[in-house]
């Protein structure tokens, strides 16, 4: 069924996201998807992953990256989002 797929596409794109971020020194807190159906029915992720759709924390600091700098006022949030662009470019 449709909701299979959702929950073990789901899953994979946790596993994969995950590792990719611990990789680059970044802890993934938590995430949302947004899920469609292409014309032909097949089951898509159809919205971005960004530290808009990602809460994102330094690994090492705990140092929130994410939308959560604005919400709770933790700092300006570009820079943020520029911590992350780094760590994912390897620098």
């Amino acid at each position: 069924s449709t909701l299979r797929q959702i929950t073990a596409t789901a899953l994979k794109v946790n596993r994969i996201l995950k590792s990719f971020f611990r990789s680059h020194g970044l802890l993934l807190v938590d995430f949302k998807l947004e899920f469609g159906l292409l014309p032909d029915n097949t089951l898509a992720v159809i919205d971005e992953i960004s530290p808009d759709t990602c809460r994102l924390w330094d690994a090492r600091t705990g140092e929130k990256l994410d939308k959560d700098r604005f919400r709770f006022d933790l700092g300006d949030l570009l820079e943020g989002y520029r911590k992350v662009l780094e760590k994912v470019q390897g620098g």
